[in-house]
């Protein structure tokens, strides 16, 4: 299939071009796909959906038995209406069945089974809603007729057309196939184009996402490769948006009259010089505007309801401690608490009278038998946690009691297992808070913690240390005859604290007062009906919220007996509340939706049970919005067992407002049960629909029954003043009664806004002088009083302005065929910021035996269907394995620690799909460049504003012309290179040039002047006797660093020929080392090769004959053995013009490229480093560079020569086996000055890192070193530099003495240290400002601030100025432009570039288009700035600082800016702690980021959302494909510098054997 995909790609490659005809195009694509039709006609047939018009759905459809059955075993009922069902499926069957492209991925990542294992899915249980909508022999799409707005760009789509070529000078290559799944991902992975399904998935939005390529508007990108591009949409296409001049959107209904006076309001004093230049570097993000259609509330505003008023009892007890007090003296053989264990058996039966005296037991030892330091360890007041097991509501309750008769707070909190638990840091933080330094706990429960060394429990992590209380019965003392409890009426005291965990996983404490604790007992009693000696089966938490309420406090008010279910035993048997409620004829039971749903499942085998006993089934839950299906769906099955419809009562309610509303069965007054069918797109507004017509996306909600008795309710706005809302609005209910929580313990601001919200009316008046507490519920009031919730306010996700509900999110991903890949209820959603605004993730866990395959076909129905249902994108949609999801306490999945894994990256998803291209829509407008503003506008523009000139000088090289006169003739003109070595030899013979060190540190060879002089001379006879070689012919020198090197280059000037250096191959790596230096030599006509005996056997070995044809070598001769020959005449070239070596060098864009330097820039380059680093025959400089190019050539065989310096050479490939070679050798011949790469510096960061201690031991010192210059040719790493200065502190290294340098091919040393002048400075710069090649200082540590360090100084004699890369004029120092050199020693051209010849015409000869038009420059290719410093140099001037930003071939342009590869790569790298090293580049406009993992390969997928997420946040960017390799994938070279265009081509050639390829949609 990839092969089809990218001849596919290649034809529309060359319809863009113009290279064939449409007709010649249709012809070859129907040959080329023909005999691919039957396979992909061969889809699964289950997986195809068929063009089916819904049936019309009721409110809430009831299903038969003979359905239900059936359809149990395929979905959660629990997330599931049939309604919803029915729309999920209805809206597939709109979309063409498609298959996205599946990341590929390397076996060993695999989790599950592999591809191979392949086996069509189930088509009995979900998928007989679905057919094919496929013509016969087509594999286009069909476009939907109803959108005829959109069909014409999306037929260009399908047909695959392409109007468009790279907008970037590294992105238009044609070449390589695309990088598709690699040979884990089948062939079936990817059908049809990709355009195909993104055209279909936002169709109903109404605003399209940006145009994520160029933004350049004739260059509609449209075409759809299956493996990543990015969908184009026409900049047009909103026609609700306008943009005002300024490029801010304003709505087209605004006045234009307001308009412009906005305009003008914004308008500075100063009129800014708009037709000079455009300030657009503020790139500002889409604000989404308002839909003008979008609905809004109409109704009058809503008024606060009131609850029936509360019953007066006469025998009421005060308090809840006095009930307990009365039941257990009066009535102490009645049942108080039944426990069971977990086969269903009641274990114990706690009676009210054991119950008190226990309580007692307990109260009298934590007040009297505690003690620290002979005072008593606590007061009443005091804080305790109560950590009990929820198979042990026994335990529980006599604590709870014990600690409210001791007049302690109890915090009930869940027992934490391990150290890591889910949350559990979270509720240390809040025992922290609370004071908490005493938990009690059961003898088998505190025997199950995890222990110390020294047997105690451990301090969990965020916890405070506890003391750790058994309360089992021989733990505890008799009170004595004369203690007695205070029982105290009820207060605003605090009474016990719940604690609650917030949507971002913070945890609070609620505090219940006693007053509110007995108020709320007084209110359920009435609401349910309660009576005294009546049964009550508990399956909830007895622990907190409903389980709590009714199971621990409403029971014992009302001398209830309990049925406690643990969650143990539901697991094992789903059926046993039932059974309970049978067999105890209970009269009310407490559950969740999941508990009916589970019994569900499970009621076949039972046909004995009866309901008929209950009188009220409380769903604690019934404000979900899928809790309706489940409670119809039991009614349905259990109505025939006894249950009666209006046994099922509903309730909401909240930790911070207790009970809100509960369903009221008729005999108790309530008024009949509600539902409703709202439209879902209005509930995104916030506004009550009825929906009429469209009855895919509605949302069935049933009412929660009447509010409380005694309260008083409304709904407010949610952001903001708590406006009233109206009638027909959704909102935060608000409560205001006795039975409420009082605040969050210690929290007093968000307190004053949870628990004393006043609401007001439209004009700002309060509704009441009472504040209300606000319930975190969002719904609305209906008819008869009855409230409808929609949603939580934790579960709200608001995404570019519209409100959706998590758990609906989750009902519409359940409802695609969930039973067959994910498990049910282990889906998680939640919303993560990226870019201001709430993207949705969906986190699901994957069934082991889902195949690859099916999972991602799953994904992407449910991607389909939830924008269809809620028209809203998902961001990410990650698979995890089984089991691997945080759990919350009892079941389900703890959200925020799922979120929190995310974000960390430590969710090790199996399965990763991210969508930012079809969300992220409020990406900064598309840059368009300024037209006509020429070279003189910008001069003159930047005159008016003040701004100077960008162009600035090295010191005067005729003022400070040395004393050494001996190296010029006696016209004044500098001597050849030969000329001064054969003065050396004759003046100062036996003065050591060359020292050469090996790997151990010794020395493996030298050279002095006269040494050097005689070895060059040998091989310059050999050349002319040996070789027949004539002046002026090309000779290529292939031999490892050495001085052998250097000796053989001045051979070749003494005989008249033009070396050329070429590392030599690698003997392991000869398959990718000697095709390079085969080209060198055939590029450069090199007529004779000379080189030792090892590597001119290993050039002609069988080794080398299979990479390279090795009988089309020249002459190849070796210089180990040649006889002493003096040479009869040196050749003198006849003019300083004349070539005297050629350099070739590999661009990080993969150019080979030589350049000729005449003896003249020769000498010239040898006397600018002279003056620069004060070199004196006197000196010693250390190098340890590669020899073969650029400024290292230079240093390693010019400079000693010309200055007389000594010259200790350093091979960097001996730091591979003794890193400290290079400063041991610093070190010990106290070196001043010395030269090394970014990769060597690198080598001693990581390699010396922990061993300064050892080094200075051994006697290394850096003391002497005044300046370390890195030879570069790119922007500074500053971090890099930075570590290597700090790290080497300790051996004496000054802080100043770090520097770079700075040059390139047409002039290799522009700016170097040296050893005067100023030290170099550090800028920070916006990076915003930088994209659109303007210079703007910020302050450090400012947002989106770049450090850019100097380059080193300006070398004397050479001359830079800035200039405008397309109109070659001038710039001033706020602008970014490409840096122009003028110097005498600028290389004289190139002599051949390999493949480019035509781009590089004018780099040598360019000239300014207006001021100073006669001075000839040399472009150097590198953007940079200059800036006027406040330092001056050695003259008394301001010092002017070159500052380079990095080079023009390697930028990316994306959305009309320019951006510099280097700084998306530290945003990544900085992403997670695994990211060992990034690399990007452009493909088909779109951005690819490849990322190296220094860790597991579980980790891999992780990384795919934190890139796109970096990428997006810092750079406004949207990642195409991520693609995951190991360490040392990303190609470098001799230089340090990443060759990203080489990774580029392996990429494309599939050649990077990734871990991991994601495909971003």
């Amino acid at each position: 299939m990839r092969v089809v995909l990218f001849h596919t790609i290649l034809i529309n490659f060359f319809v863009s071009l113009g290279d064939i005809t449409q007709k010649g195009y249709e012809k070859k694509r129907a040959k080329l796909l023909a005999r691919y039709i039957p396979l992909i006609q061969g889809v699964d047939p289950s997986l195809q959906t068929e063009n089916r018009v819904p049936g019309t759905s009721q409110a809430t459809a009831v299903v038969s038995k003979q359905q239900k059955s059936h359809s149990t075993n395929s979905r959660d009922e629990r997330f599931r209406s049939d309604v919803h069902t029915e729309a999920v499926q209805a809206a597939l069957a709109k979309y063409k069945e498609r298959k996205m492209p599946m990341p590929s991925k390397r076996r060993s990542v695999l989790v599950h089974s592999s591809v191979e294992t392949y086996t069509p899915p189930d088509t009995s249980s979900a998928s007989e809603d679905e057919g094919s909508l496929r013509r016969q022999g087509r594999i286009t799409s069909t476009p939907f007729q109803s959108h005829s707005n959109v069909e014409p760009w999306l037929n260009r789509v399908i047909q695959g057309s392409s109007t468009s070529s790279s907008a970037s000078s590294t992105s238009s290559h044609p070449g390589g196939k695309p990088a598709a799944a690699s040979s884990t991902a089948t062939a079936t992975a990817a059908a049809t184009v990709l355009a195909d399904l993104m055209a279909h998935i936002q169709l109903d939005n109404h605003s399209a996402p940006p145009d994520v390529t160029t933004g350049l508007m004739e260059h509609l990108h449209h075409e759809r490769p299956q493996v990543a591009s990015v969908r184009g949409v026409p900049r047009g296409y909103n026609s609700s948006i306008l943009e005002t001049g300024d490029g801010v959107p304003v709505n087209s209904r605004v006045s234009s009259k307001i308009q412009q006076l906005l305009n003008t309001l914004k308008r500075p004093k100063r009129p800014p010089l708009k037709e000079f230049f455009v300030d657009d570097f503020e790139e500002l993000l889409e604000v989404q505007q308002p839909d003008p259609n979008q609905p809004k509330p109409e109704g009058n505003q809503m008024n606060v309801l009131k609850g029936e008023p509360v019953g007066v009892v006469t025998n009421w007890p005060p308090s809840l401690l006095a009930a307990l007090q009365r039941w257990g003296t009066t009535q102490p053989k009645a049942p108080c608490l039944t426990a069971l264990d977990t086969t269903g058996k009641a274990v114990y039966t706690l009676t009210y009278g054991k119950l008190w005296s226990r309580s007692l037991k307990l109260a009298y030892t934590l007040l009297n038998k505690l003690t620290s330091r002979n005072e008593p360890l606590l007061k009443p007041g005091d804080r305790v946690a109560l950590v009990f097991p929820n198979s042990d509501p026994v335990m529980f309750m006599v604590a709870f009691y014990g600690c409210l008769l001791a007049e302690l707070i109890p915090v009930p909190i869940e027992v934490p297992l391990t150290r890591k638990d889910a949350g559990s840091q979270q509720i240390g933080f809040l025992l922290g808070s609370c004071g908490v330094t005493l938990a009690l706990t059961t003898d088998a429960c505190q025997k199950g913690l995890p222990k110390a060394q020294t047997g105690e429990v451990v301090t969990f992590k965020g916890w405070p240390r506890l003391i750790w209380f058994v309360i089992d019965g021989k733990h505890l003392a008799k009170p004595t005859k004369d203690w007695h409890p205070q029982l105290r009426d009820a207060s605003a005291e605090i009474a016990y604290i719940e604690y609650k965990t917030s949507k971002e996983g913070s945890t609070v404490g609620i505090t219940i007062s006693h007053a509110s604790m007995l108020a709320h007992c007084h209110a359920l009693t009435q609401a349910c009906g309660y009576s005294e000696a009546e049964t009550l089966t508990n399956v909830l938490d007895f622990k907190r919220d409903a389980g709590l309420w009714h199971g621990v406090l409403t029971s014992v008010m009302n001398r209830m007996h309990v049925i406690s279910i643990p969650y143990a035993l539901m697991k094992v048997n789903p059926l046993s509340w039932i059974q309970k409620v049978c067999s105890y004829k209970a009269r009310v039971a407490v559950v969740k939706s999941r508990d009916m749903h589970w019994s569900l499942l499970a009621q076949r085998d039972q046909r004995d049970v009866s309901l008929s006993s209950l009188r009220m089934l409380i769903v604690a839950d019934g404000a979900n919005p899928w809790s309706i299906s489940s409670c119809d769906a039991f009614l349905n099955v259990f109505q025939s067992r006894g249950l009666r419809p209006e046994v099922i009562c509903p309730c909401a309610s909240s930790s911070e407002a207790l009970t809100v509303a509960i369903r009221r069965p008729p005999e108790l007054g309530g008024p009949p049960p509600g539902k409703a069918v709202l439209s879902m797109n209005c509930l995104s507004y916030g506004v009550i629909r009825v929906d009429t017509e469209e009855k895919l996306s509605v949302l069935t909600v049933q009412d929660v029954g009447q509010i409380m008795p005694g309260a008083k309710v409304c709904v407010v706005k949610v952001d903001g003043t708590p406006y009233l809302c109206k009638a027909d609005e959704v909102g935060e209910i608000c409560v205001n009664s006795g039975t409420t929580g009082m605040a969050y313990f210690g929290l007093l601001g968000i307190t004053k806004n949870v628990f004393e919200a006043v609401p007001v009316t439209a004009t700002g008046v309060p509704v009441s002088d009472q504040p209300f507490t606000r319930t975190g519920l969002l719904g609305f009031m209906g008819p008869d009083c009855l409230v409808f919730v929609v949603g939580k306010l934790d579960g709200l996700i608001t995404v570019s302005g519209r409100r959706h509900n998590a758990d609906d999110v989750v009902a519409t991903a359940l409802a695609v065929e969930p039973m067959k890949f994910v498990y049910r209820g282990r889906i998680a959603v939640f919303s993560v910021t990226v870019l201001h605004d709430d993207r949705i993730v969906l986190v699901a866990e994957q069934r082991p035996d889902a195949s690859e395959e099916d999972s991602f076909q799953w994904m992407s129905r449910v991607l389909q269907a939830i924008d269809s249902i809620h028209q809203v994108g998902v961001y990410c949609l990650a698979l995890v394995p089984a089991n691997t999801l945080p759990k919350a306490p009892l079941g389900g999945i703890h959200i925020s620690e799922t979120k929190q894994r995310f974000l960390e990256g430590a969710l090790h998803p199996c399965n990763v799909l991210m969508c930012p291209h079809t969300c992220v829509s409020n990406l900064p407008k598309p840059r368009q460049k300024q037209p006509d503003v020429g070279p003189a506008s910008m001069i003159v523009g930047n005159l008016v504003a003040g701004k100077r000139i960008a162009q600035a000088s090295g010191r005067d090289v005729t003022q400070l012309e040395d004393n050494d006169q001996a190296r010029k003739n006696r016209h004044g003109i500098l001597l050849k290179l030969t000329d001064v070595l054969q003065w050396r030899a004759q003046t100062t013979p036996d003065h050591p040039l060359f020292l050469l060190l090996n790997s151990k540190g010794t020395v493996a060879s030298t050279a002095s002047c006269m040494q050097l002089h005689k070895r060059a001379e040998r091989v310059a006879v050999a050349l002319i006797e040996k070789g027949r070689l004539n002046a002026g012919d090309h000779v290529a020198l292939v031999y490892p660093p050495g001085v052998d090197l250097i000796a053989t280059f001045y051979g070749c000037l003494y005989a008249g020929c033009i070396p050329i250096t070429v590392r030599p191959p690698h003997p392991q790596n000869l398959a990718t080392t000697l095709p390079t230096v085969k080209m060198i030599v055939e590029v450069s006509k090199s007529a004779c090769i000379l080189t030792t005996q090892v590597i001119m056997k290993l050039l002609k070995s069988k080794e080398a004959a299979a990479a390279v044809d090795i009988k089309t070598w020249p002459t190849i001769l070796d210089t180990d053995d040649m006889p002493k020959k003096k040479l009869a005449n040196i050749f003198r070239p006849t003019s300083p013009d004349m070539l005297a070596y050629l350099d070739f060098s590999v661009s990080t864009t993969g150019i080979l490229a030589g350049v000729k330097m005449s003896h003249a820039a020769t000498s010239a380059l040898c006397r600018s480093i002279k003056l620069q680093c004060e070199l004196y025959p006197s000196r010693q400089i250390a190098i340890c560079l590669d020899p073969y190019c650029g400024l290292g050539f230079a240093l390693w065989c010019l400079c000693s020569v010309y200055s007389g310096h000594q010259s200790i050479l350093v091979p960097p490939l001996e730091l591979e086996s003794n890193v400290s070679l290079w400063l041991s050798a610093v070190s010990q011949y106290k070196v001043r000055v010395t030269f090394c790469s970014y990769s060597v510096m690198e080598m001693c960061t990581k390699g010396l890192g922990t061993q300064t201690d050892m080094l200075r031991m051994k006697g290394v010192n850096l003391s002497c070193v005044r300046t370390c210059m890195v030879v570069a040719e790119e922007r500074p790493r500053i971090a890099l530099t930075q570590s290597f200065s700090k790290l080497f502190k300790d051996l004496g290294l000054s802080a100043r003495a770090v520097s770079t340098t700075f040059g390139c091919r047409v002039n290799v040393a522009i700016c170097l240290q040296g050893t005067a002048g100023p030290d170099p400075t550090t800028v920070y710069v916006d990076m915003r400002a930088l994209r659109h090649d303007r210079v703007r200082l910020v302050e450090r540590g400012s947002p989106h601030s770049l450090p850019l360090m100097e380059s080193g100084k300006i070398l004397p004699g050479v001359k830079v100025i800035i200039a405008h890369t397309e109109t070659k004029g001038p710039l001033g120092d706020s602008h970014l432009g490409e840096i122009w050199v003028s110097s005498p020693h600028n290389a004289t051209g190139y002599y051949t570039v390999y493949g480019e010849e035509a781009l590089h015409a004018d780099h040598f000869t360019a000239r300014l288009s207006f001021g100073d038009t006669q001075t000839i420059w040399a472009r150097t290719g590198y953007l940079g700035f200059l800036r006027r410093t406040e330092l001056t140099d050695a003259s008394g001037e301001r010092h002017d600082a070159l500052y380079v930003v990095g080079s023009l071939d390697e930028t990316l342009e994306l959305r009309g800016m320019r951006y510099h590869p280097i700084d998306i790569e530290t945003s990544v790298i900085r992403a997670h702690k695994s990211i060992a090293e990034c690399a990007v580049f452009t493909w088909t406009n779109l951005l690819v980021v490849v990322v190296e993992l220094e860790g597991s390969e579980q980790e891999a997928l992780d990384l795919v959302a934190l890139v796109t997420n970096v990428v997006l946040e810092e750079h406004y960017l949207i990642v195409g494909v991520v693609v995951i390799v190991d360490p040392g994938v990303i190609p470098i070279n001799s230089r340090g510098e990443k060759q990203r265009m080489h990774l580029r081509d392996g990429f494309l050639a599939d050649q990077l054997d990734p871990i991991y390829v994601a495909y971003n949609m």
